[in-house]
């Protein structure tokens, strides 16, 4: 299998053949055993290189396939996933106090979110596997991320959402042919049905934390921050979380270039919640080592991607981001809203809301100075398109005028 070697429980340690284990630790549990995959690093050491991703000549996150864990690369798919522009911003730098300010904008992967990362690899492992059926819950891009990656690869789709899930998101997994079930509840309990659905059906399930091979695609993230940066990623990096498993992803990423001595450095990744659903931001406040506590909250946001009350990458974002020395910030939905407007009014990107909470929570924290003279960099993780009614929330109405040219005069 490559330089794939074991998965390993994030909980317990006990390393697994991952030929013989699809999920989670069985000792653990679902969610303090989420598995961490390792690869053969003497191996690698070798054989990767700065230069080795270029060579490739791939613009997208399939230049980094020495370092994911795929057999056949026959299965991968077409469309291109990965190699997101990354902006500079210096005048909005400047009004923040940083020496540098940079955007990677995720909203242009091929169904506009991040989700597409982890999406394109659990299509390669379900047909390495000869699961013709995928599933997962999802509050929307998971989901739509799943139902066209599996439609360009010929296999079926079965998607769980909450009823509140955005229009734009449902109708996006419709036009992809998936079979949409609609679930009267919270995501949780789509989460826990996706997750009883598979064992009964025998689907492979990409629902988050459950497959280990989600985190593998977002750690892609990382690499390319890295190498976009000329190999000098940024002091701090943002991106809002959910589940945990992005956070975790571009952790991993970015320890695992240290580890290649590809990088001299590793940023600290800053995870953004929001305020209304942050079980994951209060885990971290109480862990000072050894063993992760969490709880459950009634999750409230209008940032629905990330609008989680039961994370089940807890442990493993949690672990991750005290590893790397980051931390965690939360911002409210006016935050996250005002920055929808504030992104796309000094940089042209429109993110939708939980792509626009790794921008507030980057105003925040530069409002307290703790990130003066440092380099940054925002993850968006999702287009606003995914959900403009959000967004309308802090516009305007457009101006209704008669086709004549006094009519504009009068508005201007």
């Amino acid at each position: 299998m490559g330089t794939l070697s074991s998965l390993r429980c994030i909980s317990c340690g006990t390393e697994y053949d991952p030929a013989k284990l699809d999920y989670t630790c069985p000792a653990c549990g679902p969610r303090r055993g989420t598995l961490e995959v390792l690869y053969d690093e003497a191996t690698l050491r070798r054989t990767v290189t700065r230069g080795s991703f270029a060579a490739t000549a791939r613009a997208s996150m399939w230049r980094y396939e020495a370092l994911l864990p795929i057999d056949d690369v026959r299965h991968v798919q077409p469309l291109r996933v990965g190699w997101t522009p990354l902006y500079a911003f210096p005048t909005l730098a400047n009004e923040f106090g940083l020496a540098g300010l940079y955007v990677k904008d995720d909203g242009q992967n091929p169904t506009a979110s991040y989700k597409d990362r982890a999406s394109s690899l659990v299509v390669i492992k379900a047909q390495e596997k000869r699961r013709p059926t995928v599933t997962c819950a999802s509050t929307g891009n998971a989901a739509s991320s799943l139902a066209g990656f599996s439609a360009a690869a010929g296999l079926q789709a079965v998607i769980f959402v909450p009823q509140r899930a955005p229009e734009a998101k449902v109708a996006q997994l419709l036009v992809y042919g998936a079979k949409v079930f609609s679930v009267r509840g919270s995501y949780d309990d789509a989460y826990d049905l996706a997750a009883e659905a598979a064992d009964a059906f025998g689907w492979y399930n990409r629902s988050a934390a459950m497959n280990p091979y989600l985190v593998e695609g977002k750690k892609t993230g990382a690499f390319e921050l890295a190498e976009q940066l000329d190999w000098q990623p940024p002091d701090v990096v943002f991106v809002g979380v959910g589940d945990g498993s992005v956070v975790s992803g571009l952790c991993k990423g970015f320890e695992e270039f240290a580890r290649l001595g590809l990088i001299e450095r590793i940023p600290r990744v800053i995870g953004v919640q929001a305020e209304g659903s942050s079980p994951i931001a209060s885990a971290f406040s109480g862990f000072h080592g050894g063993r992760v506590e969490y709880g459950d909250v009634d999750a409230h946001t209008v940032a629905d991607s990330i609008c989680v009350g039961k994370p089940r990458d807890v442990v493993k974002a949690v672990t991750y981001v005290a590893r790397n020395g980051g931390s965690f910030v939360t911002v409210t939905d006016d935050e996250i809203l005002d920055a929808i407007l504030a992104l796309a009014r000094s940089t042209g990107v429109f993110a939708e809301p939980a792509g626009a909470a790794s921008y507030a929570g980057l105003r925040k924290m530069a409002q307290t100075g703790t990130l003066e003279g440092e380099t940054a960099a925002v993850v968006v993780t999702g287009n606003g398109l995914k959900d403009v009614a959000s967004a309308r929330q802090r516009v305007g109405a457009p101006i209704v005028i008669d086709p004549t040219i006094k009519e504009i005069e009068r508005h201007l």
